[in-house]
Formats: C-alpha cells, sequence, structure tokens
C-alpha cells in the first residue's frame, strides 16, 4: 500500500521507518526542508535506538522517501497519516491544533481518488470531526474518510513498541475507511497483535487517558516514596509488593523525581482543558498534574538538604539530563527544575549525559558540559544521578570517591543500594529509603 506520514519528527518518522520495513511504500512529508535533506542522507534529526539503521534499510529498498512536495506524496495514496506537533498551546494549557489543521488542508487540496486521511497525533476529542471539516471545506470533491489511530510509543523503545504494540486502536465510522487501516495493519495482526476497533471520539480519549493514567501510577508511587521515607520504609519493596498484584502491575511504580517529556505533561494538562470545556471536572489529573510540578523543585532542595542546607558556590556533578534514558529529549525534563532550583540557590553545575547535552544546552545555558562522568565528578562535591542511563548502573565507586571533593552520592533513580555505595565511603541519599 502507499501511505504518506505528514511530519517527519517523532512519531512520523519512526511509524514510516516501521511501515516501510513490513513492505509498504512509504512517504515521509515535512516542510522542513533541512531536516529532509538529513534524513534523505541517512542522518537522523532525533536519538532513537535502532532508528537509523531501519530508515537506511528502508531508503536503500525504495520503500521510504522523504520530500518537502506534498501534492506529489499523496496523490495515489491510500492513506495519509498526520503525525505533527501538538504542543500546549501557551497562555492556556489546551493543545495547539495549528499544525494539525493546516496538514489537513494541505492534504485535502492534493487528494486524488478514495484516501484514508489517519489521525496519528495525539488530538482532543473531536479533532476528527474537525479535520474532516476542514478537507470537506477545501476540496468539496474529495473521497475520503477520517480515521483515528493514537499511537503508544515510548521514547528509547518506540520500533519494539510499534513492532509488537499491546493494541492497535482504530477509531472511525466510515466502513470503506477502516477496512482501509486493517490491511495498513495487517502484518502486525498476523503477529496477533490485538486491533481494537471503536468510535473516533473513542479513540481520540483512549489515548489522553492511558497517559494520564501513567501520570497518576508515577505521581502515586512518588508520594508513597515520601511516605516511605517519613515512616522508615523501603520504597523498593513497597513498589515490589504492589506490583505483584496482577490488577496493578509492576510497570511505572519506580519512585524518581517526576514524569516529563514529550507526552505526559502535555497531555495531562490537554485533557483538564477538554474536561473543563465540556464541565467535567477531573480532579485526580488535577491533582497529579500540580504534585508532578512541585516534586521537581523538591528534588533540587533534596540535594541541597544532601549537603547540609548550603550549596552556595559548591560543585555539583549532574549525570542524566533528559528526561528519561535513551533518548535526547529534554522536554519537561525533571533535570530543568533540578538544575535551576540548585542554580538559584548558588550551585555551580557540571553536567553529563550520554544524549541529551546537545538539545540541553539550548534549555540550560548555565552548566558546564563533559563528555565523561567523571570529567564532571571532579572536585564536586556531590555527584546527582538524575537520568538512570545504562552507562550510570556500574559507575566505579571507589574512583568517584577519590574524585569528590566531598563524598556524597544521590540517587534519584534508586539504582544502587545503600550497602554498596557506603561500602565504597559514600553518603548514599536515595528516594524513599
Amino acid at each position: 500500500m502507499k501511505l504518506v506520514m505528514v511530519g517527519a519528527g517523532y512519531v512520523g518518522l519512526v511509524s514510516g521507518a516501521c511501515f516501510a520495513d513490513f513492505g509498504h511504500d512509504v512517504v515521509c512529508v515535512d516542510l522542513d526542508s533541512k531536516k529532509i535533506d538529513l534524513l534523505t542522507n541517512g542522518i537522523m534529526p532525533i536519538y532513537e535506538p535502532g532508528l537509523e539503521d531501519l530508515v537506511k534499510a528502508g531508503s536503500k529498498s525504495g520503500r521510504l522517501r522523504f520530500t518537502t512536495e506534498m501534492a506529489s506524496a499523496v496523490d495515489g495514496a491510500d492513506a495519509v497519516f498526520i503525525a505533527v506537533g501538538t504542543p500546549s498551546r501557551r497562555g492556556d494549557g489546551h493543545a495547539d491544533m495549528a499544525y494539525v489543521y493546516a496538514a489537513a488542508e494541505a492534504i485535502a487540496a492534493s487528494l486524488t481518488g478514495f484516501t484514508v486521511i489517519v489521525n496519528k497525533s495525539t488530538v482532543p476529542v473531536g479533532t476528527g470531526d474537525e479535520v474532516e471539516r476542514v478537507i470537506r471545506a477545501t476540496n468539496p470533491q474529495a473521497e475520503f474518510a477520517v480515521v483515528s489511530n493514537p499511537e503508544f510509543l515510548r521514547e528509547g523503545a518506540a520500533i519494539n513498541d510499534f513492532k509488537r504494540p499491546d493494541r492497535i486502536v482504530l477509531g472511525g465510522e466510515d466502513a470503506r475507511g477502516m477496512a482501509v487501516m486493517r490491511e495498513v495493519y495487517r502484518p502486525l495482526v498476523l503477529g496477533r497483535s490485538p486491533v481494537i476497533e471503536m468510535s473516533r471520539r473513542s479513540a481520540e480519549l483512549t489515548k489522553y487517558a492511558s497517559n494520564a493514567f501513567l501520570a497518576t501510577k508515577i505521581t502515586f508511587i512518588n508520594e508513597m516514596a515520601d511516605l516511605c521515607e517519613s515512616v522508615g520504609a523501603d520504597i523498593s519493596d513497597v513498589s515490589f509488593g504492589l506490583g505483584m498484584d496482577n490488577r496493578i502491575g509492576p510497570k511505572f511504580l519506580h519512585a524518581g523525581p517526576g514524569y516529563g517529556g514529550s507526552c505526559f505533561p502535555k497531555d495531562t494538562l490537554a485533557l483538564l482543558k477538554t474536561a473543563d470545556d465540556f464541565n467535567t471536572p477531573q480532579r485526580i489529573v488535577e491533582a497529579v498534574v500540580a504534585v508532578n510540578d512541585r516534586r521537581k523543585r523538591a528534588m533540587g532542595r533534596k540535594v541541597v538538604d544532601a549537603l547540609d542546607g548550603q550549596v552556595r558556590g559548591r560543585r555539583i556533578a549532574l549525570l542524566g539530563l533528559t528526561f528519561k534514558p535513551n533518548t535526547d529529549d529534554m522536554r519537561d525534563a525533571p533535570s530543568i527544575a533540578i538544575v535551576r532550583t540548585l542554580l538559584d540557590a548558588g550551585a555551580v553545575i557540571h553536567a553529563h549525559d550520554p544524549a541529551g547535552m546537545e538539545q540541553a544546552e539550548k534549555v540550560l545555558t548555565d552548566v558546564t558540559y563533559h563528555d565523561d562522568p567523571y570529567e564532571a565528578m571532579q572536585g564536586a562535591d556531590a555527584v546527582v544521578i538524575v537520568t538512570e542511563w545504562d552507562a550510570f548502573r556500574a559507575l566505579d565507586l571507589n574512583r568517584m570517591h577519590s574524585l569528590l571533593g566531598r563524598p556524597v552520592l544521590v540517587d534519584l533513580r534508586n539504582i544502587y543500594q545503600r550497602e554498596t555505595v557506603e561500602a565504597a565511603g559514600l553518603s548514599y541519599f536515595a528516594i524513599g529509603r
């Protein structure tokens, strides 16, 4: 089948590369000519494990192409996926739909023959209706159906998530359009991936509800970690015991500095705005957003407390800047609030991240960056683990001790055991322990 991805960002590029790997003919369209030139030459604009090899293989086979020309790409397509950004709109927190509606209008002008327009972007309930209206207003003669197909990709594991999904959600009422979508996903159906069909609005809400629930699990276990510290319990044991209940499950029960990234922060806000529009308050999600925002700066204060309340002029080494490992994404990363809290207190920050420093430099300008974690530690008064990259799981603790001015390790991801750290002569501060 001929498929088009409008938007060669994270979702569009990963989805396009995977569809091409399944044997579909895929064209990725993006207005950013620089990005298209990079991709055409096999250079990735984002960091995602395995993506570069997949893109190069698709390009070599001829099944994956990149262009800035919408008309030539859409002409004769079976399905056109809208995979553009929906960031939080400045000022009110609503999802900014300008890119989605602009894409719909551009697609409409290029349609030839029956085409399925697929909303792959994360969009508020009712967006499919508006996309349909935009297309009909732009091209009244067009034959098309609009389907919602939300993505559930985790940064750092996106290719595996696409090829081995928990579920494929298809939302639509047009029988012909849904038949096309079943054919698009047939390679995954053969692999026993469940396809769930529902109304378009239900599919749109499923995405937001999923992210809000996961954000709630993270926030819940973080608050339990605070209680553990107060009563003398260990959050690692509590999380394990909690997760063994198959009604709850172990995922997203790891205490840390709060959630961040491209999805949870903006999607929880967008869900709240949608709920306000329909006069249906979501009190639990409201609390989740508020608690998570406060937690990030609280983690900065935790570092200050580990240094006896005084960090002015002291050098602090931060390991990990991205919101999670195996990505270079700095959007709403907890490290941003932590660094700013420490800078406000007068600390001097030296940092290392395996993949995120180029992006970090754009938002954290008053930080000294190092290509090696041990360089960042040299002469520091404390080491703070902010992101649980694998490279930080087996640090040489004795070497760390010899490099530090003060032997303090603040582990905001609980990847070490107290006994091991203290055996190396370091003071250990963790979450919920």
